[in-house]
C-alpha cells in the first residue's frame, strides 16, 4: 500500500476530479490523503477519502466573492496571487503527513513541486483542461484576441511566448522568498521550469477534445474526463424528481458553483425561457441571485448532480468550466456557454468546433441573442447529433487499469519527511 496525497486547487470543478482519482486508487488498495479547502471536506469524507483542511471558509469565500475573478485576465491574477499565499500552509499540510510515497496536484498548487524539491516526493501534475496547455502549434483561446495571435507562424508564436506571463508576474516573487527559506533553489520561471512535473503529466481530457500537440511534455498520459459530480453520494431532490417528470424536458442554467455574482446571468435566463415558453432549472448555491416571482415553469435548486439531472434536459447552459462541460457531453445534450475568464473560452472555443454547442461572451449573454440560440439548439438536428456524438465517444471509456498502473510507476520507495 502506497501513501498518495491529492492536492487540489480551486472550485468543486477543480476538485471533483481529484475525488474520482481518489477512489480509483483506494480501490487498488492505497491509502489515499486530500489536501485543500476546508468546504470539501464533507465530499472528500463521504467519498472515503482522509481529509486534511486548509485554511478557513471565509477566506476561501473571499476569494469567490472577489468580482475580478470572473474578468478575463484579471481573473488570472486572483487565482495566481492567491494560489501564491496558499503555499505555506499547503507544504505545512505536506510535511504533517509523514511517509509520503507520491503526490497528485494541479500546477497552482505550488507547494507539490516545492515539497518535491525539498523532500524528494514523486508528484504528478494533473492538468484539467487543455487550456494550460500553451502550445505554439495549437494555442488556446485564452481570449477573443488570440483567434488573431493563432494565424501566426510558428517562430513568431515562439518569441511572444517567452515575453513575460500571468504566472510570473502574479505568483513567482512569493514562490521565490518561500523556497529560499525552505532551502530550495528557486525557479527563474513557474511556467518553464515548474509548470510540468519532470515524474509524470496527467491530461484528464480526451484526444477527440483536444488532440496532443508535438510541443506538450513527452511524460504525458492523455486520459478521459473522469466525470465526478458525487452522484453516488447525492440523489436528485425529491421536488426536483417530481418537476422533471411533470411535462417536457427543460433547459438547465447554470453559472458555475463557484459563481455567486450570476444574478445578471440568472435574468437573462429568466427572460430567454419566458419568450420561449419552455422549462428551466435554475443551479445556484446562492438561490438570492436568482428573479423572484418566478413562474411554476422555472424551478431553482441549489445543487444537483448533473450526470443524473442533464439525463432529462434539452439544453445545458453554463459557464464553460470543463467538468460541467464534460458532463453536457455525457448525456448528449447540446450546450451554450457563457465564457467569462480563465479556460472557459478556450472550452467554448473547442464545443463550437465540434458543432455541439455555441459560445458567448459575457456582452453578448443578452436576452435577445439567447433566445435565438437557444431555439437554435432545441431545433438544429445537426447540433443536435454532434452532442449525441460526443457522448457516444465518452461512453467508450478506457480501463481505469491503463491508468493506475502508469500512476503507480511514476511512485519510488519510500519517502519519509523529516
Amino acid at each position: 500500500m502506497a501513501e498518495i496525497l491529492l492536492l487540489p486547487f480551486g472550485s468543486a470543478g477543480d476538485v471533483f476530479p481529484f475525488i474520482w482519482l481518489g477512489r480509483q486508487l483506494m480501490a487498488r488498495g492505497h491509502r489515499v490523503r486530500m489536501i485543500t479547502a476546508c468546504i470539501f471536506e464533507e465530499h472528500a469524507r463521504k467519498a472515503g477519502i482522509e481529509f486534511i483542511s486548509l485554511g478557513d471558509r471565509d477566506e476561501f469565500e473571499a476569494m469567490i466573492r472577489d468580482p475580478r475573478i470572473w474578468k478575463s485576465g484579471i481573473g488570472t491574477k486572483v487565482v495566481f496571487e492567491f494560489a501564491a499565499k496558499s503555499v505555506e500552509p499547503y507544504l505545512a499540510a505536506i510535511e504533517s503527513c509523514g511517509k509520503v510515497d507520491l503526490m497528485l496536484a494541479p500546477v497552482t498548487a505550488f507547494a507539490g513541486r516545492l515539497a518535491r524539491e525539498k523532500h524528494g516526493i514523486p508528484l504528478i501534475t494533473v492538468h484539467l483542461q487543455p487550456a494550460v496547455f500553451l502550445s505554439v502549434h495549437e494555442t488556446p483561446l485564452l481570449h477573443p484576441a488570440m483567434r488573431l495571435f493563432n494565424k501566426l507562424p510558428v517562430w513568431f508564436k515562439k518569441l511572444i511566448l517567452r515575453l513575460p506571463n500571468p504566472v510570473d508576474l502574479f505568483a513567482l516573487p512569493k514562490v521565490r522568498r518561500i523556497c529560499e527559506a525552505n532551502g530550495v533553489k528557486p525557479p527563474r520561471s513557474l511556467w518553464r521550469e515548474w509548470w510540468d512535473s519532470p515524474d509524470g503529466v496527467l491530461a484528464l481530457f480526451p484526444a477527440w477534445f483536444a488532440q496532443p500537440q508535438p510541443d506538450w511534455p513527452t511524460n504525458l498520459l492523455q486520459w478521459t474526463f473522469p466525470l465526478e459530480d458525487l452522484a453516488t453520494e447525492q440523489a436528485l431532490q425529491p421536488e426536483l424528481q417530481a418537476f422533471l417528470a411533470s411535462d417536457e424536458r427543460p433547459i438547465v442554467f447554470t453559472p458555475g458553483s463557484a459563481n455567486v455574482q450570476a444574478a445578471r446571468f440568472f435574468e437573462v435566463a429568466a427572460e430567454a425561457v419566458k419568450r420561449i415558453g419552455c422549462r428551466a432549472v435554475f443551479v445556484t448555491r446562492e438561490p438570492k441571485q436568482v428573479p423572484p416571482n418566478l413562474p411554476g415553469s422555472v424551478l431553482t435548486v441549489d445543487y444537483a448532480p448533473f450526470s443524473t439531472l442533464l439525463k432529462h434536459a434539452a439544453v445545458f447552459v453554463h459557464h464553460g468550466g470543463v467538468g460541467t462541460m464534460s458532463q453536457g457531453f455525457a448525456a448528449g445534450v447540446p450546450q451554450l456557454i457563457m465564457a467569462m475568464a480563465h479556460d472557459q473560452p478556450d472550452n467554448a472555443d473547442r464545443l463550437e468546433r465540434m458543432g455541439a454547442g455555441a459560445g458567448l461572451s459575457v456582452r453578448q449573454f443578452t436576452p435577445e441573442r439567447v433566445t435565438h440560440e437557444l431555439k437554435q439548439l432545441l431545433e438544429d438536428m445537426a447540433i443536435r447529433q454532434a452532442a449525441l456524438d460526443c457522448a457516444a465517444k465518452l461512453r467508450q471509456m478506457p480501463s481505469p487499469e491503463v491508468l493506475l498502473a502508469w500512476i503507480e510507476s511514476r511512485m519510488k520507495s519510500c519517502h519519509p519527511i523529516s
